[in-house]
């Protein structure tokens, strides 16, 4: 079946829904971590359990690179291949052609590439990524689209705006799994007109849900909520919301505020990597030597595995000897500590009190 988004509530543009999948039926709004190469760095699919994910993410691009479209297909799509029996969306690769193209390898048929595994020349279509995609078999597929680099000129984003709305119909055209849902993305760069004009074009197109591309590339937080608004007003009610590549807490909860219903974001595993974690006093780095005989937990209304058994000095020990368990331990925190923002923060709109809730805990968050 395709996916069906159920509006049960709002608290002024804040929405409380379900998302019904093939997979399981899942609250929004949601976090979802990312497994680019169909692993949520460090962890099993059992510990995502542990720590309430529904959807995850995994990379149209770089599991065409490896192990392959045709291998993961042969071991009965991602899922199987994965050993992960909840959702699954993939992200077309358009976020690869703001990260690894030139803007001279960007022509109308689609995008060269050079492989960052071996330089190998590589071209991607918005028919080659549903193509991918469709072999995959993930629940959701994404649109092949150009993620606007911040800032550029009005023309240039003019042009790409109206490239990944062409893009859009081609691949929607190409689309060929029934059990598969496909989300357009909305982009527009920081220009309202542009944003107004992609909204609307591509939910004439008809898709089961649209996204918001394009932030989170540099532009200042204010011009990101900016992009949100510009895009947002024109999107159906009817149909799920999802903001690309957003992690950060303030910006999850002024997105929930602007009607955003799915988040996604490597922050949580990154920051976890180099040892830091989320607190609701705001990010710490477990590096730091003032944690060496802290023998407290990372955060003590987090009710994840690593705060439940480890101490902020075994787990800075773990980082000062290079044992990679402490990263592990940190990305299980750091994942489930957004999850349950999330969770929080559904409750606070389902009791009518979301910018009590987004007010009291940025003051804590930022220290105030």
């Amino acid at each position: 079946m395709k996916i069906k988004y159920e509006l049960i509530g709002n608290d002024g543009r804040a929405r409380l829904g379900k998302l019904h999948t093939n997979h399981g039926t899942f609250d929004t709004p949601m976090f979802m971590p990312v497994g680019t190469l169909a692993t949520v760095k460090t962890l099993t699919p059992e510990e995502l359990k542990e720590v309430h994910s529904g959807i995850i993410l995994s990379n149209t691009y770089h599991l065409w690179l490896r192990p392959g479209e045709d291998i993961v297909a042969k071991a009965g799509g991602l899922h199987k291949f994965m050993n992960y029996d909840g959702p699954i969306l993939t992200d077309s690769g358009g976020f690869q052609v703001f990260s690894l193209a030139k803007k001279k390898d960007i022509i109308e048929d689609g995008v060269y590439f050079k492989s960052h595994i071996d330089g190998k020349k590589l071209f991607l279509t918005p028919e080659k990524s549903i193509e991918i995609q469709n072999k995959l078999d993930s629940d959701i597929a994404m649109s092949f689209d150009e993620c606007i680099p911040y800032p550029a000129d009005y023309e240039y984003a003019k042009a790409s705006t109206e490239r990944t709305l062409r893009w859009a119909k081609r691949g929607k055209d190409a689309f060929n799994n029934e059990n598969q849902s496909l989300f357009g993305i909305v982009q527009g760069g920081e220009y309202p007109d542009l944003r107004k004009w992609s909204a609307e074009e591509t939910v004439k197109l008809g898709f089961d849900g649209y996204s918001i591309g394009g932030t989170s590339v540099g532009e200042g937080k204010d011009v990101m909520y900016k992009m949100i608004d510009d895009a947002i007003k024109y999107l159906p009610e009817d149909k799920p919301r999802y903001l690309m590549g957003v992690g950060e807490p303030a910006d999850i909860l002024e997105g929930i505020e602007r009607g955003i219903d799915m988040f996604d974001c490597v922050l949580p595993t990154r920051l976890a990597r180099h040892g830091n974690a989320f607190t609701h006093t705001g990010k710490i780095n477990l590096k730091n030597l003032k944690y060496r005989e802290d023998f407290s937990p990372l955060d003590e209304e987090c009710d994840c595995y690593t705060c439940k058994n480890y101490s902020k000095a075994y787990i800075r020990h773990l980082f000062v000897a290079k044992e990679s368990l402490g990263g592990r331990l940190l990305s299980i925190h750091n994942i489930r500590f957004l999850i349950r923002l999330t969770e929080e923060i559904r409750e606070s709109i389902k009791n009518g009190n979301f910018l009590e809730y987004k007010e009291n805990f940025l003051n804590r968050y930022n220290n105030k």
